[in-house]
């Protein structure tokens, strides 16, 4: 099935890498015109190019959305190109540092509220205006450390069950405009976040998190962007206030049953999105 949102304008926040450029690509091919938005060392230009070379609709936006003047000219910019908000998807977060509490640094933690929790404030509040015109509605990302909390990144899962909480929120008091919002919880995903040599994880840490995961892999940033989609349609018209796990079960699990999974499972799907940057997406701290 295509085109489940056509005509329908979606802001995708960090869109240029990772889950993130596969929402943008899925969304294209689905029929919507997508604003592109990211840092402006993320590679959101190329994801625009990308998805114009292949038929689709898009534009970038590179600029910080924490900051609310930022997320406003973000959501003023979708509607001065294409007329209209339907979709916002506060994809956007990071994931800097790996460390017991006593030893995780201050500075992570403020670029963590910054990230994950103030862009997703600011890009909600300036979006809501458009949204209640059009009856749209809201994705955001959360985690299955939003859940169940991670070790050795507790901060970071506390971020996570803030956006749980923060959006079930606006799920209430959004109704009464007729805007939707959920959240996708990704367990552990096929991005640069989750391998040693790309992002803040050692080799123990990558080892448990696949065989802690009953289908005994990492999932496929194309098999969250599918939930995304399917959120953000209008086949979602009666889903709000809603978590959807797509963490291969790992936050049911308890013990190695990765290890058990059958071989089916333990294979990622094909896909059809060509993603390109799926492996970058560094969260280092930028001093930005």
């Amino acid at each position: 099935m295509k085109n489940r949102l056509e005509g329908k304008v979606a802001i995708v926040t960090g869109g240029g890498t990772g889950i993130g450029e596969a929402i943008c690509k899925k969304f294209a091919q689905e029929g919507a015109r997508v604003v592109v938005a990211g840092f402006p060392e993320d590679p959101v230009d190329d994801v625009v190019k990308e998805i114009q070379k292949e038929g689709g609709e898009a534009i970038a936006y590179n600029g910080d959305i924490s900051k609310e003047v930022n997320a406003k000219e973000c959501v003023e910019l979708a509607v001065k190109e294409y007329g209209q908000l339907d979709i916002l998807i506060n994809n956007a977060g990071v994931f800097p540092e790996v460390n017991m509490l006593q030893d995780y640094t201050e500075e992570a933690l403020d670029y963590m509220i910054k990230n994950n929790i103030k862009s997703a404030f600011a890009m909600s509040k300036a979006a809501l205006p458009e949204l209640h015109k059009t009856k749209g509605n809201i994705v955001s990302a959360g985690s299955e450390a939003g859940v169940i909390g991670i070790a050795q990144n507790a901060p970071y899962g506390g971020t996570k069950g803030f956006i749980h909480a923060f959006m079930k929120g606006l799920a209430v008091e959004q109704s009464q405009f007729g805007v939707r919002v959920n959240v996708v919880g990704p367990g552990p995903i096929d991005t640069a976040w989750t391998h040693k040599s790309t992002g803040p994880m050692d080799k123990k840490m990558v080892k448990t998190m696949k065989v802690a995961t009953p289908m005994g892999r990492r999932g496929s940033p194309e098999e969250v962007a599918n939930v995304y989609c399917f959120l953000a349609s209008d086949e979602a018209s009666y889903v709000t206030g809603a978590l959807y796990m797509v963490d291969g079960g790992i936050t049911v699990t308890k013990g190695p049953v990765g290890e058990e999974a059958d071989s089916s499972m333990k294979k990622q799907p094909k896909g059809d999105l060509d993603l390109e940057h799926s492996k970058e997406g560094h969260t280092s701290i930028r001093n930005k």
